[in-house]
């Protein structure tokens, strides 16, 4: 599996292409800036089959109408988040932000699925930071969303957010092998080894 990132629209919110050997894969948390991603699918060649959101936040979603309506992909998202899913583009615009309101109807997500396209990704339901939070892991990779980064941890103080619930879900992915790559969503890449050996809200 290839990995391709772009940090897109003003919160600089990681948007991920999943390319598997044959060219099939997703996108997942399209924040902002279609024409750019369109651009980077075309590039890598990927085969888009889905469009995956690790949780609804109005950064991880804002160029999702705008791709479904030029690719046709079906969108996946934990149903704990359509409350944040359908109010996105009243969210944005408390930031004085505007988005696309993103549609409906959404595939749901789901601790334990499978979700193949190519990847072979598991979902893992990490909630904290939004109440319908996941990852989607393979062997080696884990795109972590907003639950760790690089030398920090999602924010818990948003409607819907609940701290301990976050930790647990910290406690979680620290259990996944330490060479795994993680793919946060905002900042760079990091390694859960680094991570436990310098991030200081995995201390302990």
């Amino acid at each position: 599996m290839k990995v391709y990132g772009l940090a897109v629209g003003p919160l600089q919110e990681n948007t991920y292409l999943l390319v598997a050997e044959d060219g099939r894969g997703v996108i997942v948390d399209p924040g902002d800036e279609p024409g750019r991603i369109l651009a980077e699918v075309q590039r890598v060649g990927l085969k888009p089959e889905a469009i995956l959101l690790t949780h609804a936040h109005f950064d991880h979603v804002g160029a999702v109408a705008p791709l479904v309506e030029a690719l046709r992909l079906p969108v996946y998202l934990h149903p704990a988040d359509l409350p944040l899913y359908r109010s996105a583009a009243l969210s944005a615009a408390r930031w004085g932000l505007s988005i696309p309101q993103p549609p409906e109807p959404i595939e749901p997500l789901a601790e334990g699925q499978t979700l193949d396209f190519g990847l072979g990704l598991e979902v893992l339901f990490l909630p904290g930071h939004a109440p319908g939070h996941v990852g989607f892991y393979r062997p080696g990779h884990l795109v972590s969303g907003d639950v760790l980064f690089r030398g920090g941890i999602g924010r818990y103080d948003l409607p819907g957010s609940d701290p301990q619930a976050l930790l647990a879900s910290l406690q979680r992915v620290v259990q996944l092998p330490p060479e795994t790559v993680v793919y946060p969503g905002h900042g760079p890449t990091t390694t859960l080894a680094e991570e436990l050996a310098s991030n200081p809200y995995l201390a302990g």
